[in-house]
């Protein structure tokens, strides 16, 4: 037939065409890399250098006040020795005051943890820490701002100065420190400003964001007097990483609360008011929270001046410093990543308690575990803070349900001790009058009862060869040391025989507060004859 075409061979035009695809394909895939590597990269550089420069920058701010032996090195600061009166003291009290105690509400029922693995969207706003009222009250659906409608109306936060400095005519800050010297403290710690902003002393250092929101009765300088006068120790608490004042948006989820921007203006302020806080009162005790907004040298000049002004002073691990990359982690896409990765993460078991520790700090004297204490002796001073119900600040919603029963908190308290460690213990008064309810005081009280007699197995010791053992009862023993003594401490209300397992003691034994008692060896466990008598945690003395 005229015009046909033979058939071409099969396949014999496909195989280069598939051959150019191929190439092709790997060609776009190559110039898809180089341009991701090439991107990566500047992204990189980019970072670096305002890594570097953002540091340059706040380091040439950097500068000390004082001469003295410490300087503003992180080598200079760790030379600073573990004062003997710290590590001897294992007992302290918190206290968390301000505005936020007039109203005193916070929801009840579920922990922070357990809100980041269930609520984490607004966790900030609907957790029970009554001290956060001022952020949880601009959310309009938690809890605390439905609270606040029905028994305030639109008014703002700052409308509780007026209720607090009414309240303060009636505040006796020797009162306190009579009760923290009777509950048997050695120091105490009170929020001098917590994150609301609000002062509680005259300070001269202007908050541009809320002028004059501060005490113009000098309550530090009058506790500080008080406590001292008791023969206790000084501290003072300080919100360095949050501000409300400085950060009006509404703090729901933790990508909020530790990437929201501070500018220079809090990093200036934040150094002035610390530095007026040293100068004024010369704390014993500095003691940060949160985060600190500066970088690491200016915080070194402030740490260096304090140590050159109270040298017998200490300061906690929550000191982290700012950083170009935290500027980075503001914008709200950012920080909308971080908070998708944390709530999957927070869904994982034991990821939620994890947030309670700190990690290592660059520079500290002691850790502090929030509602967490160590089952090992630590090589570094620590100081489990808590409070004695579900908030720090207080929460008139809270009963006596609500609390700790008071021999848990003997029991955290002697644990701590064993493990190289000490029991900060937080009471919230209320109102500006700083009452301390019924419910808190009754454990106080309880407290001092058992350290009348048995404080001896804390004050000044140190741990022992081992932390703790077990008695044949299931009653959990702890151990510290003074000199040749170990004291063991049963936590229980043995009666009769205690037998502690898997424990040789050998000498003199006798009941702290009590008689003589027969100690003997039975295999490879100690028998303290006829020691117990019912009462909760008993104390022997051995050596």
């Amino acid at each position: 037939m005229a015009g046909h075409q033979p058939e071409q061979p099969p396949d014999s035009g496909d195989r280069p065409m598939t051959l150019v695809a191929v190439h092709n394909i790997f060609r776009r895939i190559g110039r898809f890399l180089l341009r991701f590597v090439l991107v990566v990269v500047v992204l990189v550089l980019i970072f670096a250098g305002g890594s570097v420069v953002w540091t340059w920058q706040d380091d040439r701010k950097a500068e000390m006040t004082t001469d003295g032996p410490y300087e503003a090195t992180v080598e200079s600061l760790n030379k600073h020795p573990l004062p003997t009166w710290f590590a001897d003291a294992k007992f302290g009290i918190m206290i968390h005051w301000g505005l936020y105690s007039v109203p005193g509400f916070a929801p009840k029922g579920s922990t922070f943890s357990k809100l980041l693995e269930t609520q984490y969207g607004h966790a900030m706003t609907h957790n029970p820490y009554a001290e956060d009222y001022a952020n949880a009250m601009k959310d309009p659906k938690s809890p605390t701002a439905i609270h606040h409608r029905e028994h305030y109306g639109d008014a703002p936060y700052s409308a509780f100065t007026k209720q607090f400095d009414a309240g303060l005519a009636n505040w006796n800050p020797d009162r306190w420190a009579a009760q923290f010297k009777a509950a048997g403290a050695s120091y105490i710690v009170v929020t001098a400003k917590y994150a609301d902003g609000y002062s509680l002393w005259p300070t001269k250092v202007r908050n541009p964001h809320a002028p004059d929101f501060h005490a113009q009765r000098d309550l530090m300088g009058e506790l500080a007097a008080a406590v001292r006068r008791q023969g206790l120790k000084f501290g003072v608490y300080y919100s360095g990483g949050v501000d409300w004042t400085f950060q009006r948006k509404t703090v729901k989820t933790l990508g909020d609360y530790a990437y929201l921007h501070y500018g220079e203006d809090y990093r200036e302020y934040a150094v002035a008011q610390v530095r007026e806080l040293i100068t004024r009162y010369k704390p014993d005790i500095l003691w940060n929270d949160i985060a600190w907004p500066t970088g690491s040298k200016r915080l070194y000049s402030v740490l260096a001046d304090y140590y050159n002004t109270v040298p017998e002073g200490v300061v906690d691990d929550r000191w982290s410093t700012a950083s170009f990359g935290r500027q980075v982690m503001n914008p709200k896409p950012m920080r909308w990543g971080f908070d998708q990765v944390m709530k999957g993460l927070f869904k994982l078991p034991g990821v939620a308690d994890s947030i309670n520790t700190q990690k290592p700090a660059p520079h500290s004297d002691f850790r502090t575990p929030e509602y967490t204490d160590f089952d090992t002796v630590q090589d570094k001073f620590w100081q489990q803070d808590r409070g004695i119900g579900g908030s720090f600040g207080y929460n008139r919603e809270e009963n006596n349900q609500d609390y700790a029963e008071s021999t848990d908190l003997i029991a955290s308290l002697t644990r701590a001790a064993a493990n190289n460690g000490a029991l900060l213990l937080n009471v919230g008064p209320s109102g500006g009058d700083g009452a301390i309810v019924p419910e808190q005081l009754s454990r106080l009280t309880d407290i001092r009862a058992w350290l009348k007699v048995n404080r001896e197995a804390l004050d000044g010791t140190r741990p022992w060869t081992r932390s703790s053992a077990t008695t044949t009862a299931g009653d959990q023993v702890m151990f510290t040391q003074k000199g040749k003594t170990v004291y063991a401490v049963v936590l229980g209300r043995p009666k009769g025989d205690v037998v502690i397992k898997d424990v040789q003691l050998t000498g003199q034994a006798a009941r702290v507060g009590g008689n003589p008692i027969t100690l003997t060896t039975a295999g490879q466990s100690t028998l303290l004859k006829a020691a117990g008598d019912g009462s909760y945690g008993p104390v022997f003395r051995i050596g």
